[in-house]
């Protein structure tokens, strides 16, 4: 299972942060930025191998379920 930030999100940030500094931003003026779209993540083939049951509430949950 992963609670991570979106690669979208991380990507796009990020490709703005290079724009600014190819503008001539010095990098530390830039502020920090928290990420703020998660997306939670299930592996149910590594679940099983391990063993972990994984309840069905918690898979209803989930953004990707991956079999």
């Amino acid at each position: 299972m992963s609670y991570a930030p979106t690669y979208e999100e991380t990507y796009g940030k990020a490709a703005i942060f290079v724009d600014k500094i190819l503008k001539g931003a010095k990098p530390s003026d830039l502020p920090i930025e928290q990420p703020t779209k998660f997306e939670f993540l299930v592996n149910l083939k590594t679940a099983k191998t391990l063993g972990v049951p994984i309840p069905p509430a918690l898979l209803l949950r989930a953004d990707h379920v991956f079999e």
